[in-house]
């Protein structure tokens, strides 16, 4: 299959478009770059996003652009390790479950406090964890439209529905939390370690009320870096800690985010020194990586998944049949072959291959098969095909890093079976909100980066109780009993042969179509020193500081 592709000559005068015209704003760039481009520039640490957070208030969002801004701002209950999905403390000093597992005790640190001066203790967990659990909160704030999705999707549901894990929330003094749980799980901890549930301060939320996070209100964490000011549609700028309690950190005295839509501008802007480190590059950008002695590739442990989603509210997709038909219509391989080069990989199963003992080896993935996708549609009762609006991201992300001419190759396979698509997209905070209204869209591409190393984080946030309203609300019941058997079950054997069972419901169901597991390209400055990228798709940058390079090492 042929996949049209931009020529070389318009990419390289579109770089070089971008770079004339940032390399003429350097004077108003607030990371100045010396005439030796071996040696670290002066001023802040500038990091090239994809795209600008939907917002920065802690459990009311889902999306990784804003994830990797309230690191920065935010400390978590738990941490992971460096590079790794291993956990380790971090506002929590230590954590246990009670013997039969459903309840969770946290120790935590004692002398933290807020950036606006106020302590951090038992209390101000609670306030944080029953704003996204309890509809009746007060400072949740819902009829402003917040709706916590990212809690529903973890923990089953809200307080008072019979899906919810979470019981109850007790301080049992002033550095000691309890959750008490419906049911055991073990995985308790690396949930509340995911990017969505930073500690905010509850004095900082009573002050700005509904408006908390957002680009003229506040952001307050106990984090390395302070929020000062967030220009829409250009930058964010935090300001070290001087008070952090963790030593010797941040390295840095000013963090500034950049937000950089497009991959070739991002790259531009990297190699003129206007921003130091940046993420999600395309795959085919890494030769001019490795062309430019001032900067090295950097990639991170692939632990994700990029899928195109179908929705059984859309009549033609109510039918298995149909959803199957589109999936034996997509050269999977090819299009990854195209797009993503020796940086992804496509095979049968939601999960990433690192979860590969969670796999069924019944799951093979569907054949390539044009004519007999025409031959199914027909014998459903579209003989003349239909039409089917396809949405595709904005915005680059690790699992899809050039989203539109991806889409565009979805377009011509569908076409070629009488499918007539209509490409659409939206602004990314809209994107993401509007698929959950009802209809919701009725096909759409999305990905996930794993927050934890255990499959109930790939299936439970796409499949589990609540977690569908994208898919119209469509469920399995069978695929639920398995999903929730998986969170209760200890033995790792026995948890093997539920999630193989899942992985084959999941693709029979072929709802959510999983078109790669990529090995997202990041690049950096080669002064940049201490940037250790985590297999989970974000990272806290308090450890980074500009050193001295060599020009022309490799």
């Amino acid at each position: 299959m042929r996949l049209g592709r931009r020529s070389n000559s318009v990419i390289l005068a579109f770089v070089a478009f971008v770079l004339a015209i940032f390399l003429s704003n350097c004077d108003n760039s607030p990371n100045q770059t010396s005439n030796n481009p071996a040696v670290a520039p002066t001023g802040a640490l500038v990091y090239g996003s994809v795209g600008q957070p939907v917002n920065l208030e802690p459990g009311n969002i889902t999306d990784g652009n804003s994830i990797i801004v309230q690191r920065q701002i935010y400390n978590y209950l738990v941490d992971f390790k460096p590079g790794t999905t291993d956990l380790q403390p971090s506002l929590a000093k230590e954590w246990t479950a009670s013997e039969d597992g459903k309840t969770w005790t946290f120790k935590l640190q004692e002398g933290v406090k807020f950036h606006d001066g106020t302590d951090f203790n038992a209390e101000a967990v609670k306030f944080n964890i029953e704003r996204w659990w309890d509809p009746q909160s007060e400072f949740g704030y819902r009829d402003a439209g917040k709706i916590y999705e990212i809690w529903g999707q973890l923990f089953g549901g809200y307080k008072g529905t019979p899906e919810s894990l979470l019981q109850e929330v007790v301080t049992q003094d002033e550095f000691t939390i309890k959750f008490v749980l419906k049911q055991p799980f073990a995985g308790f901890p690396s949930a509340m370690a995911s990017g969505y549930f930073g500690i905010a301060s509850p004095e900082a939320i009573k002050q700005a009320g509904a408006q908390y996070g957002t680009p003229s209100s506040l952001a307050v964490g106990t984090g390395p870096f302070i929020f000062q000011e967030w220009r829409t549609d250009d930058r964010i700028v935090l300001e070290k800690n001087p008070n952090y309690w963790k030593p010797n950190l941040p390295k840095s005295e000013q963090l500034v985010v950049r937000f950089i839509k497009d991959p070739a501008a991002r790259l531009a802007q990297l190699r003129a020194g206007t921003i130091d480190f940046t993420v999600d590059l395309t795959p085919d950008q890494l030769a001019e990586i490795k062309s430019d002695s001032n900067l090295e590739s950097v990639l991170r442990p692939s632990f994700n998944v990029g899928y195109l989603a179908l929705n059984p509210s859309y009549e033609p997709l109510a039918k298995p049949e149909v959803r199957q038909a589109i999936a034996i219509a997509i050269n999977y391989k090819e299009i990854v072959k195209a797009f993503w080069n020796e940086l992804g990989k496509n095979d049968a199963h939601f999960t990433p291959p690192s979860l590969q003992e969670f796999q069924s080896a019944q799951v093979t993935g569907y054949q390539y098969n044009p004519e007999r996708a025409k031959q199914v549609i027909a014998a459903a009762g579209y003989p003349n095909g239909f039409d089917l609006e396809l949405f595709y991201m904005p915005v680059s992300r690790p699992y899809f890093p050039n989203p539109k001419p991806i889409a565009e190759a979805f377009a011509a396979e569908l076409s070629a079976i009488g499918i007539n698509v209509n490409l659409q997209t939206k602004d990314w905070a809209a994107y993401l909100e509007d698929r959950n209204k009802p209809p919701g869209y009725q096909a759409f591409m999305l990905g996930w980066t794993g927050d934890y190393g255990d499959p109930d984080n790939f299936y439970y946030p796409h499949f589990g109780p609540g977690a569908t309203l994208d898919l119209g609300g469509w469920k399995n019941e069978t695929l639920l009993e398995l999903l929730n058997e998986g969170r209760v079950t200890k033995k790792q054997a026995e948890r093997s042969k539920i999630y193989a069972k899942v992985d084959e419901i999941v693709a029979q169901e072929a709802v959510r179509l999983p078109i790669v597991h990529s090995q997202p390209l990041l690049a950096k400055r080669k002064y940049l020193k201490g940037w250790n990228p985590s297999p989970l798709g974000s990272e806290v940058f308090d450890g980074l500081e500009k050193g001295v390079a060599q020009s022309g090492d490799e």
